[in-house]
Order: structure tokens, then C-alpha cells, then sequence
């Protein structure tokens, strides 16, 4: 804490610091939400809005078409290999039995002419020419159904092309809708960024300053920070573009002050000690003598010389001694620290 500053008056002002975080953070909230739903003043767009409906309704109408064509060959082709399945499974063991039964029975006459191994034999060719007809006929299905899915393939790739020329326009749109929804953004925070520039510059040190810098944070958190996950890629130029104004004019109100503060002091230094003395603040006088600098030039002086009482910069009284107890005291006392003698008022409350 620095010398002179009353305990409660900085407790109060870390008080006041702590109203304007707050206040910045509940505007920061709003301006969050407001940045947020700044989209929905636009239309949500689809690429189905700048599809061709003339053109691409017979498209989909004939793949609907070839949709159900497709299913109902499949469905088919499925149940044919169930069939086909089955007719080798059943046309397998027919081969075996058979097999088994040449083994086994007693031939009593030539092969060729007996009726039973004829008729076994006719059994199971019928059973082979079964299985054989199923899957002619599965393999005429399956080129039917290629057939189809490359008829399909054609009218996808038409329409894609459609669909790609309506991609097209939809870009085109969604790119003027970001701008739109950018510059929204923008008309919307680049003036809370002046109006803060001009609280700083003018109202910074009022009785409402909490209130002051806590918008001049919100208004620098929603520019530079709130606004950047919706800039578009040209976006960051803005950004650094504004960035540098601010800075360049930031920094010639700083240069500007710079000399018109030095040019000040050059001349509050030519007045007699005693008018200077009288125009200095007490408060202020007493927090720079706590910092070890001259209440008049604010350059480095000496406390602990007891035989330096002036400043060697400027040449202002900074000890004296009490008109009371003579002991000696600082120049800006109210009352003398040894005695209490009221002291001359020197200095401005």
C-alpha cells in the first residue's frame, strides 16, 4: 500500500476494480449472445433450394423406378440361391446314396440294362439339370440386375452434375450471407471499440470510472477476442487493420500527453516554490514521497539525507521545519509528526 493512501480508500478502490470486472463479465455475457444469434437474422440455406426441379424431378422419378426394379431382382436372385442351395445339397446326397449302392448291390446282368441303375441314373440327372437350371437362371438375373445398377450409375452421375452446379450456387449464397453476417458483427462492435476509445481518452478518471473501464474491457474483449471465431477468411485483415488504427492512435494520444506533460512540468518548475506547493495535491504529494520521488518533478530524491530539504531537480521544499518544536518535517504535512502543530495548508486537499 503506498504511503499517505488511506486503508479503507484502497480497499474501496479494489472494491470498485472488482464492480467493473463484474460489469465487463455480464456484458461480455450479453455481447456473447448477441454476437451468437446475429445469424438468425439470415435464411438457413440447402442446396436443395437452388436445385433445378425441371430438370432433375425425371431423374429421381426414373431411379426411384430402378430402386424398386433393383430390390425385387435381389429379393429374387436371393430366393433362387436358396433353391439352388438346396437342390445341391439334396442333388450331393443322391450322388452318394448312389455311389453306395453301386458298391453294394450284386450285379446279376450288364450295367446298361438294368432297370433299377437306369432309373437311379435318370433320378439323379434330373436332380443335376435342376440345380443347373436354377443357377442359369440366377446368372440371368444377375445380369439383369447389373443391367439395372449401371442404368442407375448414369442417371446418379446426372444427377450429380445437377446437384454439383446447385452446390455451386449454394456456395456463392452462403459466402454473401457470411459477409453479411460479418459486417452485422462488425457495425456492431467496431462502435462499442470507439465508444470506448472515447470513454479512455475522456472519462476514464470520472467518479463513474469502474462503469468506464469495465465496458472498455467488453468492448476489447467482444473486438478482439469474441469476434474472432466467426471472421471469415478476410476476416483477420479487418482485425489487424483496425488493430494498427488503434495502436497508431492509441500511441499519438500517448506521445502527445508525453510532451504536453513534460512542457507542463518544464513550466510548473519556473513558478516560485510556494505556488507550486500550493497547487499540488495532498494526496498525491504524499504517494509520491512514498515512492521516494519529488512531489513536483517526480524525479528520484534522497529521504534519508537529513540535509537535503530540497528537491536538486526542481527546487521544490520538500522538508521544513515545525514552527512549534522546530523539528524538522515534511513540507506537505498537515501536521507536524513530533509537536501536532496544525501547519500551514500548503497543498490542495
Amino acid at each position: 500500500m503506498s504511503k499517505g493512501v488511506r486503508l479503507s480508500e484502497t480497499w474501496f478502490n479494489r472494491g470498485l476494480w472488482l464492480i467493473a470486472l463484474l460489469f465487463a463479465s455480464f456484458l461480455i455475457g450479453l455481447g456473447s449472445l448477441v454476437v451468437g444469434d446475429l445469424p438468425q437474422v439470415e435464411d438457413t440455406l440447402a442446396v436443395e433450394q437452388y436445385v433445378d426441379p425441371v430438370a432433375v424431378a425425371p431423374i429421381r422419378s426414373e431411379l426411384s423406378a430402378i430402386a424398386k426394379q433393383a430390390d425385387a431382382k435381389q429379393g429374387e436372385i436371393e430366393r433362387l440361391r436358396l433353391q439352388a442351395e438346396d437342390a445341391r445339397n439334396i442333388s450331393a446326397e443322391a450322388s452318394q446314396t448312389f455311389d453306395n449302392w453301386l458298391q453294394t448291390r450284386k450285379a446279376t446282368g450288364l450295367s446298361d440294362q438294368d432297370p433299377e441303375l437306369i432309373s437311379r441314373t435318370k433320378a439323379l440327372d434330373a436332380l443335376k439339370a435342376k440345380e443347373s437350371e436354377l443357377n442359369r437362371q440366377i446368372s440371368t438375373l444377375d445380369q439383369e440386375l447389373l443391367a439395372i445398377n449401371q442404368n442407375r450409375d448414369k442417371l446418379l452421375a446426372r444427377e450429380n452434375v445437377i446437384v454439383g452446379g446447385a452446390q455451386e450456387k449454394l456456395s456463392a449464397q452462403q459466402n454473401k450471407q457470411e459477409l453479411r453476417v460479418f459486417l452485422y458483427r462488425l457495425l456492431l462492435t467496431l462502435p462499442l471499440l470507439l465508444l470506448a476509445g472515447w470513454l479512455f481518452v475522456k472519462q476514464r478518471k470520472s467518479r463513474q470510472w469502474p462503469f468506464v473501464w469495465g465496458f472498455i474491457l467488453f468492448a476489447l474483449f467482444t473486438f478482439f477476442v469474441e469476434l474472432v471465431p466467426y471472421l471469415p477468411s478476410y476476416g483477420g485483415y479487418v482485425r489487424y487493420i483496425v488493430g494498427i488504427v488503434l495502436t497508431v492512435i492509441i500511441g499519438r494520444y500517448v506521445i502527445n500527453a508525453l510532451q504536453s506533460y513534460l512542457e507542463r512540468q518544464k513550466q510548473e518548475e519556473q513558478k516560485p516554490d510556494t505556488e507550486r506547493r500550493e497547487e499540488l495535491n495532498y494526496d498525491l504529494a504524499l504517494v509520491r514521497i512514498g515512492k521516494k520521488v519529488c512531489p513536483g518533478c517526480e524525479r528520484p530524491i534522497n529521504l534519508e539525507d537529513t540535509a537535503r530539504n530540497f528537491c536538486t531537480h526542481c527546487g521544490i521544499c520538500v522538508f521544513d521545519h515545525c514552527t512549534g518544536c522546530k523539528e524538522r518535517k515534511s513540507a506537505f504535512a498537515r501536521f507536524c509528526h513530533a509537536c501536532g502543530l496544525v501547519t500551514k495548508q500548503t497543498v490542495k486537499a
